[in-house]
């Protein structure tokens, strides 16, 4: 096992977990990919899982959203997020697109961001509103990760 904390298991075992994973993919030649694929981007097998979450990331660029899709806020600021993944890690970079986190005083707000803040993901049960698509809300999910500012 490589200096990432991996794992093999399935969605199944995640499901059965109390907190989901931000998994990324660990292949056999030491890379790591998000979103994880079967192959590495050199062809190397994958062999495990990478839980974002036990990484701090850092803002790219960021960008705020007037005009949204049905059921996502308005406005919506996402950031793109580069992950530090450690000294030993020589692979590319793993990256992330994600909406910021809202302020947790209960204004619906996102937080303020600007390159290079230092950022974590945090799950969210619903980054849009189910109902307000064209899918049927049982078709998909609705939950996932934002990224919150590490103070």
């Amino acid at each position: 096992m490589s200096e990432h904390e991996t794992t093999d298991t399935g969605a199944d075992d995640q499901e059965n977990s109390a907190e989901p994973t931000f998994e990324a993919a660990e292949y056999a030649d030491g890379t790591v990919t998000y979103p994880p694929h079967t192959v590495s981007p050199n062809g190397a097998d994958r062999v495990g899982t990478v839980d974002l979450r036990e990484y701090e990331g850092r803002v790219v660029t960021w960008t705020t959203s007037t005009a949204t899709p049905p059921g996502v806020r308005e406005p919506n600021t996402l950031a793109i997020v580069e992950f530090e993944m450690g000294d030993d890690y020589d692979g590319p970079v793993v990256r992330a697109l994600g909406q910021i986190a809202e302020r947790e005083d209960g204004a619906g707000e996102t937080v303020d961001v600007d390159i290079g803040d230092r950022v974590e993901p945090v799950y969210a049960d619903e980054l849009r509103e189910p109902g307000a698509g064209i899918r049927e809300p049982e078709s998909q999910s609705w939950d996932g990760f934002r990224f919150r500012p590490i103070q």
